[in-house]
Formats: structure tokens, C-alpha cells, sequence
């Protein structure tokens, strides 16, 4: 079984260091898509501090449709190009957005979310699996430390599934 280390990092870079470190050993050996998004949605969501949401949006073909996540009820689908999350899918790029509020198009599934970052998730054939979506309720709660962290993050979550 595993157990998440406290971590004792004095800056972003070190904390997402030793997350990665974590989220290695928890999908360590295990190639379930949904297992391991489960898994490693309620990491994140223990360790990091002021987050009121994060999960993931799986692309069907068509849309991203909502998959494991931590936090209140969400919204199902997103067109592609609509929103912080269809922008990151349609672009992968990812988002990093202080005032949600100010995002062209956002879509507010929760009136507390202040601040988001998306993080897109392509395989290496170029094709999309979804994206990785992470809200807070403080504004300007991200920065290019937390994008390089979360990418690193959803580089390792991806690696997992083989």
C-alpha cells in the first residue's frame, strides 16, 4: 500500500520535486488510465494547498468529458476551444490563468474558483487524451513554477499508462 511522505519543501521547485517523486511510486507498476487519474488527482489534491478542484477531462472523440477528480460536482463536457480546458486541448498549450474571470469564454462550474491552470495530455503518437485541470479559490494562485511542476506531473502520469 502506499503511503504519501510528508513533504517539507522551502520553495515550488522542491515541492513539486518531491510530488514527483511521490506520484512515481504511486503509479509505479499500474496501467489503468482511471486507477491511476484517480490516484493521482487525490495526491495532488493533499499535497498542494488552496485547491477547491482538480481532475481530469478525457477526450472522446468529440469533447473533453469529465473524468476522476477531487472537489465539488463538475461540468460533464467541454467543446473543444471553449473555456480554460478546451482551450489547452485545442491548443495544447498549457493555461495558466490568474482571474478566471477575466478568461475570454470561461466556463465557471464552480463560483468559488478564482485561478486555473490546464495542462493538456497528448500521447506520443501526437493525439489527445484529455487534460489535466487544477482550480483555486485564490486569484493568481499559479505561476510558472506550478506549470512547470504540474507538467512534470502530467509527463509522469502519462509515462504510467505505458
Amino acid at each position: 500500500m502506499f503511503t504519501a511522505a510528508p513533504i517539507h519543501a522551502a520553495s515550488k521547485p522542491e515541492l513539486y520535486a518531491e510530488l514527483l517523486q511521490q506520484v512515481r511510486g504511486l503509479l509505479h507498476g499500474e496501467r489503468d488510465l482511471i486507477a491511476n487519474a484517480a490516484n493521482f488527482g487525490a495526491l495532488v489534491y493533499d499535497v498542494l494547498p488552496d485547491l477547491n478542484w482538480c481532475g481530469f477531462y478525457f477526450f472522446d472523440g468529440r469533447e473533453l468529458v469529465v473524468g476522476p477528480f477531487q472537489g465539488k460536482p463538475a461540468c460533464v463536457r467541454i467543446a473543444l476551444g471553449k473555456g480554460v480546458c478546451g482551450t489547452a486541448a485545442a491548443t495544447r498549450a498549457t493555461q495558466v490563468v490568474p482571474d478566471v474571470h477575466a478568461f475570454p469564454g470561461h466556463i465557471a462550474c464552480d463560483a468559488a474558483s478564482r485561478s486555473e491552470i490546464v495542462v493538456p495530455l497528448v500521447r506520443a503518437d501526437g493525439s489527445l487524451l484529455g487534460v489535466w485541470d487544477v482550480d483555486s479559490p485564490r486569484p493568481a494562485r499559479f505561476d510558472d513554477d506550478d506549470r512547470a511542476g504540474m507538467e512534470a506531473l502530467c509527463a509522469a502520469f502519462m509515462a504510467s499508462l505505458g
